[in-house]
């Protein structure tokens, strides 16, 4: 899961990214409305927390900004702000969820999975397909009832095809959910995460499409 941050607060940004890296997400954090704006046009994100005191343009103009450009990715205000007023005007501009600071990155990312279930249509925490349960809120997977020990990139990974079951994913594509920009992503590291969730679960779990790319297998044993 690729996740956007959007606060000018230092202390505050690498708090949040730390935290939410350490959970298992991938991180990209901006300090104002327009660099957020590029990085949005180039990355497709799970979900972006956007705080509104930014510099220049403030947030709940870049969050409108957003929706009457037809962006549907799911919005979390993060904000000092905590009128009555605020909260209605962040939420009517399209804001997914609205928090007001200061809030446990714990309490952040039970959020993040919250909006991001609703956004796939998903109401439960617990993703099933065929044999296989994945716990998104604790990061437990199961097969065929017994657990599974899967590394932080390898549970990246097997997010990335549950949330798009029916898609087959080219390798950049994987990729930009699995990481963000700083970090350094060695040139097989997708084909070894792959080999070993075959390896800990079955060799089915994920197609290869030769030339195109990595699909969800069957929901079958």
């Amino acid at each position: 899961m690729r996740i956007l941050i959007v606060e000018d607060d230092a202390q505050i940004g690498e708090g949040i990214a730390s935290g939410l890296q350490s959970s298992g997400m991938a991180v990209d954090w901006f300090q104002d409305g327009q660099q957020a704006d590029s990085a949005t046009k180039t990355v497709n994100y799970d979900c972006v927390v956007l705080d509104l005191g930014l510099p220049g343009d403030d947030g709940q103009i870049w969050l409108q900004r957003w929706r009457d450009e037809g962006q549907r990715v799911p919005v979390i205000v993060l904000t000092a702000r905590d009128s009555e007023d605020d909260k209605v005007d962040g939420l009517d501009r399209g804001a997914d969820d609205y928090l007001v600071k200061p809030v446990s990155v714990r309490e952040l990312a039970s959020r993040i999975r919250a909006v991001t279930r609703r956004a796939a249509n998903r109401a439960d925490s617990v993703w099933r397909h065929g044999p296989l349960e994945y716990n998104s809120a604790t990061k437990e997977a199961r097969w065929q009832g017994e657990p599974v020990a899967l590394t932080n990139r390898e549970t990246a990974l097997l997010e990335v095809f549950l949330q798009h079951p029916a898609q087959v994913l080219s390798k950049p594509q994987i990729l930009e959910l699995m990481y963000n920009w700083t970090d350094s992503i060695d040139s097989n590291a997708l084909e070894v995460f792959v080999h070993n969730l075959r390896r800990k679960t079955s060799p089915q779990i994920i197609r290869t499409l030769r030339g195109i790319g990595y699909a969800l297998g069957p929901a079958e044993d």
